[in-house]
């Protein structure tokens, strides 16, 4: 008679042991970022409360005709801007400081810049509306879920269209476009027409030449 408990001998000749009833299942870890250390410094968490609360009172009620003022608040949380920048009201911007906008660059409405990480736009880059830059990430690996904060890069002259996601870590070379709800996730080559879940390179990107 067998009791629970005991070793069995399995078909291929191994010892394998009967669980009881009573016996407790092993639960995988869950994860769990208490009590860890902030990721954020504490010169940072005070600086994005104070943005926070700039942008919600000084920059979303001001149109976007008045654009100088718009690019006065960013500069005035360390964005780097270059000439001729447009942001609309209604971008969101995670941490201004971590922004780099070259010269006539164009963020459209609806935009998210999840700038966690680095964020840096070429000159005559457009990104439509609310397009998803997010340059923050978790490593699910790791119980504590720790945060990565991993740079996107945009070339110049590139087009990101409307509602595309682009993920951490990302470079788009220059003159690349990103077709709309694109969702990008590896970097992306240079004078490419780009689209598709994931995101992969169609065809070459041709230019008209001026008149």
């Amino acid at each position: 008679m067998l009791r629970a408990g005991k070793p069995i001998e399995g078909r291929k000749g191994k010892m394998e042991e009967r669980r009881t009833m009573n016996d407790p299942i092993p639960q995988p870890q869950l994860q769990d970022g208490r009590g860890h250390k902030n990721p954020y410094p504490c010169w940072e968490r005070i600086a994005r409360l104070i943005w926070n609360c700039v942008y919600w009172v000084f920059f979303v009620p001001v149109p976007r005709y008045f654009g100088f003022w718009h690019r006065f608040l960013l500069k005035c949380f360390g964005a780097r801007l270059g000439k001729e920048v447009v942001v609309y009201p209604t971008v969101r911007i995670a941490l201004p400081w971590m922004l780099t906008l070259d010269d006539a660059v164009i963020i459209g409405y609806g935009a998210i810049l999840y700038s966690l990480g680095p964020i840096h736009i070429g000159k005559h880059t457009c990104i439509s509306q609310r397009v998803h830059l997010c340059a923050g990430s978790h490593d699910y690996s790791d119980f504590r879920m720790p945060l990565i904060r991993a740079p996107i890069t945009i070339g110049a002259g590139c087009w990101v269209c409307a509602e595309a996601y682009v993920g951490p870590g990302v470079t788009i070379g220059d003159r690349s476009v990103v077709g709309a709800r694109s969702v990008v996730t590896k970097d992306m080559p240079p004078d490419m027409v780009c689209a598709g879940n994931p995101c992969r390179p169609l065809k070459r990107r041709i230019m008209k030449p001026n008149d």
